[in-house]
């Protein structure tokens, strides 16, 4: 067994050693680590597609194996009650400032990335950031683990996010909290980001609501599934620690069990002949600041080639980019981060000039030195100075404005 695991671990370090000569922007803080970083990610998903070929797991079954690797359990400290518990029969985590108030205090809720397949509120990176939000703010963070694709496909993360949030969101429960129903703010990351933006617009614009969400806050969020040619990911095809192929494979997992379609979205001709009257909304050629758009020559998808009858294509829910003007008009002050060097770059980027567009107030900050997911590692040994930076960045935002 000794002499299987050091075999194991051999091979492991001669596929890092292969992997970690990928070139990395010149421009990129702590080149080293993040090369080490995208390195152990390159090689996970190689093993992970490996054994999904010789049929010993899924590729997906490796990889969350690999992340739960990472879990915390919820360990309160001297300022903060941390408890795992569950609204509406959804998981959450919850933090709790020690602290005594006078005054209601802020909440914020918080939905993790992961492209839908992978992660959790119990992650090192978010349980830090998630614990200092409320230590530092003395507000209730409501952490969600939203039930996660192959098994529970589109829309199951959003019909958990948005029953947590109206759940959150009612008299007794705010009551029992101790929180201000006027002071709360809905977060998230990649995934999780796309998750806030579509939360955000359905609680804004249901009159049945009484309350309103404050702000939003999208890390690097995903927002569009019409469009596979973007220049972000035209320009980050093969970027750090998420390629453009892995990508469309996990949205692929969490579409449609239908095995043809990642393929249909890495040609772009996975959009159906009615769509067309979408495309405005996500047309980057118009929707991109000229920088962005460089010499790069806008087509639009290529539509009819396929047949999948996949209402999410479509849905609102799963591209919040497709929601018309006077649903936009409605949201809150909304905080958003894009990174240069990641393939969701631009799904932003078009967000922030459609809010700016009908009159939303955004502070937009563009990291030139980011790339996806770099807010996951802020815990040792593995935290990147970018990642904690744009943490306080975060947190100081929340503090100045929920």
């Amino acid at each position: 067994m000794t002499g299987f695991k050091a075999l194991c671990l051999g091979l492991f370090c001669v596929l890092f050693a292969i992997h970690i000569h990928v070139p990395i922007p010149s421009n990129i803080e702590e080149r080293w680590k993040v090369m080490a970083l995208d390195g152990i990610a390159r090689t996970c998903s190689f093993v992970g597609r490996c054994l999904e070929h010789i049929g010993i797991m899924k590729y997906e079954e490796f990889i969350s194996m690999i992340f739960r690797l990472d879990y915390t359990q919820p360990l309160s400290d001297e300022h903060v009650t941390v408890m795992d518990t569950a609204f509406v029969d959804v998981p959450v985590r919850l933090y709790l400032p020690k602290r005594k108030s006078e005054t209601p205090r802020r909440a914020v809720i918080y939905l993790h990335g992961g492209a839908y397949c992978f992660g959790s509120f119990k992650h090192s990176g978010f349980d830090l950031l998630n614990r200092e939000t409320a230590n530092k703010l003395d507000a209730v963070v409501v952490a969600v683990d939203y039930r996660l694709a192959p098994q529970h496909l589109s829309p199951a993360p959003f019909e958990d996010s948005i029953a947590v949030v109206k759940f959150f969101l009612q008299d007794k429960v705010l009551t029992k909290y101790g929180v201000d129903p006027t002071r709360i703010c809905v977060s998230g990351d990649s995934a999780g980001g796309r998750l806030a933006a579509a939360v955000t617009q359905q609680v804004q614009n249901d009159l049945e609501m009484k309350h309103k969400i404050k702000i939003q806050a999208l890390f690097y969020p995903s927002l569009q599934i019409i469009d596979s040619y973007l220049p972000s990911l035209r320009e980050n095809e093969n970027g750090i620690i998420v390629t453009r192929d892995i990508a469309i494979k996990l949205l692929g997992l969490y579409l449609s069990e239908d095995k043809t379609l990642p393929e249909a979205m890495r040609k772009n001709q996975h959009m159906p002949l009615e769509s067309r009257h979408l495309f405005k909304y996500v047309n980057w050629s118009i929707l991109l600041p000229k920088k962005y758009r460089k010499d790069h020559v806008y087509n639009e998808p290529i539509l009819g080639r396929t047949n999948f009858s996949l209402p999410a294509l479509m849905d609102v829910r799963e591209s919040p980019l497709l929601a018309s003007d006077s649903q936009l008009q409605n949201l809150p002050l909304t905080y958003i981060v894009t990174c240069q060097h990641d393939i969701l770059r631009d799904d932003g980027l078009m967000y922030v000039s459609r809010l700016q567009n009908v009159g939303v107030q955004v502070v937009h900050e563009h990291i030139e030195n980011g790339f996806h997911g770099v807010l996951s590692y802020i815990t040792p040994p593995t935290y990147l100075h970018l990642g904690l930076r744009i943490k306080d960045m975060y947190i100081s935002w929340l503090d100045n404005n929920l």
